[in-house]
């Protein structure tokens, strides 16, 4: 079996190839996201920038913080996310959350492909006069299916290490010249928000960007060569990524109206040569987004049928999600983005409780003879999950009206924290009573 194909049996030694610098230019590279620089639009004008900057911080510290730890223990478990997943929630409870996690992955690939296809059309069309979406949109599925097929130690080696990594920071550099180079930017800071959105549901947000890359994060930090090199390059590199695309997002969208992200490589390619040519740097670098998830997808699903051949399963979903991409419109992500939130930043609670009851270390037992469902631990989830949409709902309106019936509270506190807190408890009280009732059981009569 080869590194590009490895299933959910842990990794071995001689896979485990990935250096703190490996991790840390894979997790900016994913971080840069053009998708990611107009979700500042749920930011500003709603927002004074000062304190969309500040709520992009804080949400980047926070949720960076998570994600780092949860790529330190995929380096522990040395197996996919949601096989870690075993752990805490029994087989049938990782099940339910790998479950969510394809939903996530698929939707996730068909915007990126959608994004990267928006922003090729938009350079053909300016250099040549050519837009040809619906042919960009099948080279996008294609490359997104070649670099799933490579594995991550072979994007990191062959792709990111070797050029991407330089491409994509010289493009950055002069898109956020590009960004700020006509702005006003004493104006902007001075100018006040309109109101809609609080501080903390601003912060709450942003976290909700990065815990959507919680339920990823093992399935490449599985292949570092330190638990260290995991939390550092996960954690460090996800927050120079991200917080850059965001926080230049909030000017550009402040200054230039731009509010989708198709919006965004027309205006850009419009700029002239050398702007163009920086967004095609960063629509190459984009692909790196559709590849991880693609492949997390395929991962998540050999967590259901360990016996299907990856290669097998990453064909299937790059062709579904490039299929989607040639029907489905580019909407309401916000909502998907916090209702995925509402999801996975409980989970991590109980993840984390776990972990740290089980000693900061899992052992192959620990997902290979996991029970078939840990029902406090499961409960747990659900119940931070329920506290989630109680104080932010999300998603569709027949949930919304739904949740609405049950009082949530008026004050725009932010969800995140408080579900993920509850979780915890919840989890660490339901494993204490666990061990209390086995230990009876296990002494001998």
């Amino acid at each position: 079996m080869t590194e590009g194909s490895w299933g959910v049996t842990p990794v071995p030694e001689r896979l485990r190839t990935l250096s703190t610098v490996d991790q840390t230019m894979l997790w900016a590279n994913l971080g840069v996201s053009l998708l990611v620089l107009v979700l500042a639009a749920a930011l500003v004008p709603a927002m004074s920038l000062p304190k969309a900057l500040l709520a992009i911080l804080v949400g980047s510290l926070v949720g960076n913080l998570m994600l780092g730890v949860a790529g330190l223990i995929g380096a522990d478990a040395r197996v996919p996310a949601m096989v870690v997943m075993r752990a805490p929630l029994g087989r049938g409870g990782s099940y339910v959350a790998s479950g969510l996690n394809i939903m996530q992955c698929l939707g996730w690939a068909t915007f990126e492909i959608i994004i990267i296809a928006a922003a090729a059309s938009a350079l053909s069309d300016e250099l040549f006069g050519f837009g040809g979406k619906t042919l960009w949109t099948l080279v996008t599925g294609v490359v997104a299916l070649v670099l799933a097929l490579m594995g991550p130690v072979g994007v990191v080696r062959r792709v990111i290490r070797k050029f991407a990594v330089w491409i994509v920071l010289a493009s950055l550099v002069y898109l956020t010249w590009w960004g700020i180079s006509h702005a006003d930017l004493g104006a902007l800071w001075d100018q006040p928000g309109e109101g809609g959105t609080s501080f903390f549901l601003g912060v709450d947000f942003v976290i909700a960007i990065t815990v959507s890359w919680i339920p990823l994060a093992a399935d490449y930090t599985r292949f570092s060569v330190t638990r260290r090199a995991a939390f550092i390059g996960s954690g460090a590199g996800y927050f120079i990524g991200g917080f850059w695309m965001l926080a230049l997002g909030a000017i550009i969208v402040l200054d230039r109206g731009l509010s989708e992200p198709t919006q965004i490589p027309a205006a850009v390619a419009a700029a002239g040569l050398a702007s163009a040519l920086a967004l095609l740097a960063v629509t190459i670098d984009e692909a790196d987004e559709a590849f991880a998830n693609v492949y997390s997808t395929a991962v998540s699903l050999q967590n259901l049928v360990p016996r299907a051949p990856q290669r097998v399963l990453v064909t299937g979903i790059a062709v579904l999600a490039t299929a989607g991409a040639l029907t489905i419109n580019l909407a309401n992500y916000q909502s998907f983005l916090l209702l995925l939130g509402s999801f996975f930043v409980p989970l991590f609670g109980v993840l984390l409780a776990d972990w740290l009851l089980s000693g900061r270390r899992y052992e192959g037992r620990d997902f290979f003879a996991a029970p078939g469902l840990r029902v406090g631990p499961f409960v747990a989830w659900l119940a931070g999950f329920a506290l989630y949409q109680w104080i932010g709902p999300v998603g569709p309106s027949w949930w919304t009206d739904l949740v609405e019936r049950t009082n949530p509270p008026s004050t725009q506190i932010g969800a995140s924290l408080p579900s993920f807190a509850l979780a915890f408890v919840l989890a660490t009280g339901a494993i204490y009573l666990e061990r209390l009732v086995r230990r009876p059981a296990a002494e001998p009569a």
